[in-house]
């Protein structure tokens, strides 16, 4: 088949003294839809090799005059070391071939006279690791523009998610499993995503991530497997996505006192929460998760009206950690456990699956006893530079411009101290950091 002038064909270089050789491996590899070039000597192919720097394979006679096959492949190594390369050699000089192995960095060699369907199997091969290798660079640039462009995260939430969700789409169709430093870029590309939401929504405070630390420990709790429990991190994280395009007027209103066409309209946001990730693969099962985490348990919920077990487990365990949430801060701090439990109980049954009460308590302290005050306990405002590891935030932590950097309740460590140093360096806040400290 011909190709068109717009097709670009891999090149293959075939180097032997004998011009019938050259004719049968051009007339041969030709027939695959490869762009074949011949040369008789090394010294010639070197030439075309400089003339043709993205050659993709070199095939090369081991013994003609001038250059030998080993001395060639040598040289032509440092011209085009992506190239993949091999030796054809007679039965007797096998040792000859091993040596352009050696030196000439080729993958390895066959034996004239050949065999057709052979060296077809042989040449395919190499000019696909050539192909795999250029494309892994391409790549690999692809990872270090796009990492580039997360710098320019601004206040326009509505396009910017729209935005970032294309690029992590992206970098997981194109680099999944290649480069591990994407997991960590992709996890706290979602933390940014939950950051920027509650910008739009303040009285939300850091609802998000404690909606998503306590949901992970309870599916810990569980048992549930690693990709399970990966999902209920990142849908407790972007649980409420879909709120971005709820008007203000019902964001901030109570669902008890709207309208019918209101309610209705609000009780559509974990559908949009889904739809507004569906197209990222890796993000579908927590998609599903988002849009089923307003369900209750006796089928009272939305936007479905799911029962039982028909609701994922994950949905489950975000329906609760959400509910959670949000009332045990109407409590008094030194009630507040007691009396959160006790409220998740009387749901159980009716909005809540009975069996996930087992799995509570322990995570639910876990997440809030740092985080409710204690009376031991007094809030101190420091400098950056008067922070340690092991003192509390008491408030969240913000930039100049607004964006959530730790959430109230945060262990500082010394990485999320360093971490405070290069962001407000970055996006310097004019207050200080609010800590809890010992009376």
């Amino acid at each position: 088949m011909e190709a068109t002038k717009t097709e670009e064909l891999l090149q293959i270089l075939v180097v032997d003294d004998e011009e019938n050789i050259l004719r049968s491996l051009k007339r041969l590899l030709e027939h695959e839809e490869y762009e074949v070039l011949i040369a008789a000597s090394g010294e010639e192919a070197l030439k075309i090799i400089i003339d043709n720097p993205d050659v993709a394979l070199i095939v090369t006679d081991q013994r003609m005059p001038g250059l030998k096959g080993a001395e060639f492949l040598q040289k032509a190594k440092a011209l085009v070391p992506d190239a993949s390369r091999i030796v054809l050699t007679g039965y007797a000089d096998i040792n000859a071939a091993i040596d352009a192995i050696n030196k000439g960095g080729a993958s390895g060699y066959l034996t004239k006279p050949w065999d057709d369907d052979e060296m077809l199997q042989v040449v395919n091969e190499a000019v696909l690791r050539f192909a795999l290798k250029r494309d892994n660079k391409k790549l690999t640039q692809i990872v270090k523009k796009q990492n580039e462009e997360l710098t320019t995260l601004n206040s326009r939430l509505k396009q910017l998610v729209k935005e970032q969700t294309i690029e992590i789409q992206q970098r997981n169709e194109e680099l999944q499993g290649l480069n591990e430093n994407l997991k960590h870029n992709f996890k706290n590309t979602i933390e940014s995503f939950s950051s920027l939401l509650e910008l739009r929504d303040e009285g939300a405070g850091n609802h998000s991530r404690n909606v998503a630390e306590l949901s992970k420990k309870i599916a810990m709790k569980m048992d549930l497997s690693e990709d399970e429990i990966q999902s209920v991190s990142v849908a407790s994280l972007l649980h409420d996505i879909g709120k971005i395009g709820i008007p203000d007027t019902l964001l901030f209103k109570d669902i008890n006192d709207m309208k019918a066409e209101e309610k209705a309209v609000y009780e559509q946001h974990p559908v949009r929460g889904q739809a507004a990730i569906d197209s990222i693969k890796d993000l579908r099962e927590a998609g599903i998760l988002i849009r089923h985490h307003h369900e209750w348990y006796d089928g009272g919920g939305y936007p479905d009206r799911l029962s039982g077990g028909e609701i994922p487990v994950g949905a489950r365990i975000i329906s609760v950690a959400d509910y959670i949430d949000r009332i045990i801060r109407t409590f008094n701090p030194e009630e507040a456990i007691e009396l959160t439990l006790q409220a998740v109980q009387k749901e159980m049954g009716k909005r809540f699956d009975r069996k996930l009460y087992h799995y509570i308590p322990e995570p639910l302290e876990e997440t809030y006893g740092g985080i409710l005050q204690k009376t031991s306990l007094v809030e101190a405002e420091l400098h950056l530079k008067d922070l340690q590891p092991g003192m509390v935030i008491s408030k969240d932590v913000r930039s100049g411009t607004g964006l959530l950097l730790l959430s109230k309740g945060t262990k500082l460590s010394a990485r999320n101290i360093e971490s405070l140093n290069r962001l407000f360096s970055i996006d310097p806040s004019s207050s200080g950091i609010i800590v809890m400290v010992e009376r």
